[in-house]
């Protein structure tokens, strides 16, 4: 997972964006996208994140809400208050107790790539 100092880029509380995203490296969300998320390497949602679209990454950590499917190629964790309603493909997951979670997991070595 990423470390504050190894993060690439942020998008800060009031931030809203109309569109997909697209990062080589790692980033950190705290505002809301409406949109695809696509993250070379870690993505971190903080807890009042908001995401409408499919999350694409290599490792998650999420503390937010998302409305959409996640293909997270290696290990995805929720953490306490985070809002998960869509289906998941990831290597391993984690979730913390006061996680809601309305959709399917699977999980398997090989993830799906953003088409």
């Amino acid at each position: 997972m990423a470390k504050e100092g190894q993060i690439d880029s942020v998008l800060g509380k009031r931030t809203v964006i109309n569109g997909d995203i697209k990062v080589d490296g790692s980033t950190k969300i705290d505002g809301k996208v409406k949109g695809s998320v696509t993250v070379k390497n870690s993505l971190i949602i903080g807890k009042d994140s908001v995401i409408k679209g499919d999350v694409y990454c290599n490792s998650a950590i999420i503390g937010g809400k998302i409305q959409g499917n996640m293909n997270v190629q290696d290990i995805v964790e929720f953490q306490s208050g985070a809002h998960m309603l869509g289906d998941i493909v990831c290597k391993g997951i984690i979730i913390q107790a006061g996680v809601f979670f309305e959709g399917n997991c699977q999980m398997s070595q090989k993830t799906k790539e953003k088409p």
